[in-house]
């Protein structure tokens, strides 16, 4: 028969491990659940395999279309056959062809932009040609201080044009002989030869002297010091008068020598490199107004027999007197002829 003590028996072990348990669930609930209460998780928390999902079938759709437009492009290539290819040629000519009259639209461009960097050097009044002409026979006193030289080439060019002239005429005018036209090419050659080759002499020692002026300014001084020339060779080719030469010579070439070896005294600094300097100057510069006036024709002369032989005259038949014949032949002849008839 089971008492109280026999229930208390069997609820003995029974309390115990209750006890245990009911110690285990305290010390779960004071460090944290470790149960997952399904009810309360959101619906959406499995929303980004879903998105995965979705994105690959989208790329997978996107490749088939890609696939699709490909293989019917194929077909399309295929169908055309040489077709297309003509198509596919002409696009290429029709670049190509752009591209050279880009080019050359370009080159056009580039042709007038350089044209434009010498506009300012032939911008001038005429009234400043005049005076510049007139300042070039007028030597200056004032060394002291570099002394401005014009940077223009539009007078200097002038002058050049204006001494090929007066040789031609001093051609035609003088005994020389001419054939097949003037040479103008030699005139042109020889003016624009010395303003051209001594300009870039005078300066390459203008450098080595360190002297103060730039190449555009050497054309400059030494164009408008062919005036003096100009003026010489036009009065001694139309008066044939040495001793007049030589007066003009001395005067008004040297004028306008003594006015550009001023101008370079005044930009160089020594005695030594400013004797070197002009002292070569006003040597070739002189020494040319003698060549153009005596040896220019007949180096002109020589040119034309070496390229064309020399100056042999035509030949040309003359007519013969008939000698005067005796009547006392005549009448002979007459009368033998007679007989014979």
């Amino acid at each position: 028969m089971s008492g109280p003590g026999t229930a208390a028996g069997a609820g003995g072990p029974r309390g115990g491990a209750a006890a245990e348990w009911g110690a285990f669930e305290d010390n779960m609930q004071g460090g944290g659940s470790a149960v997952i209460d399904m009810e309360n998780m959101d619906d959406t928390s499995g929303s980004s395999f879903e998105d995965m999902g979705e994105m690959h079938q989208r790329m997978k759709e996107e490749e088939e279309v890609d696939a699709e437009a490909a293989a019917a492009d194929e077909e399309d290539g295929e169908f055309l056959g040489m077709k297309g290819f003509k198509g596919q040629l002409g696009r290429q000519v029709a670049d190509q062809m752009w591209q050279a009259g880009k080019r050359q639209a370009s080159k056009a461009f580039n042709l007038y932009a350089n044209i434009d960097i010498l506009r300012p050097y032939f911008d001038v009044e005429p009234i400043q040609v005049r005076n510049r002409l007139l300042e070039s026979m007028i030597p200056i006193k004032m060394i002291n201080f570099p002394q401005k030289i014009a940077g223009e080439l539009y007078g200097p060019l002038m002058l050049v044009f204006t001494l090929v002239a007066i040789l031609l005429h001093g051609m035609k005018t003088s005994d020389t002989i001419i054939r097949e036209g003037t040479l103008m090419g030699t005139a042109i050659g020889t003016c624009f030869g010395y303003w051209l080759g001594v300009s870039s002499f005078i300066y390459f020692l203008a450098y080595l002297c360190n002297a103060q002026i730039t190449m555009v300014q050497m054309l400059s001084l030494l164009g408008y010091g062919l005036f003096g020339h100009c003026i010489t060779l036009f009065v001694t080719y139309n008066i044939h008068f040495h001793s007049l030469f030589y007066i003009f010579w001395l005067g008004i070439g040297g004028l306008s020598t003594l006015r550009m070896v001023a101008v370079l005294v005044s930009r160089t600094v020594g005695h030594t490199q400013r004797l070197i300097l002009c002292g070569a100057l006003a040597a070739l510069h002189m020494l040319f107004l003698l060549y153009l006036h005596f040896a220019y024709h007949k180096v002109v002369e020589g040119i034309l027999d070496t390229l064309e032989g020399p100056n042999i005259p035509p030949f040309q038949r003359v007519a013969r007197d008939i000698p005067a014949v005796s009547s006392a032949v005549l009448n002979t002849t007459a009368k033998t002829a007679a007989l014979a008839l």
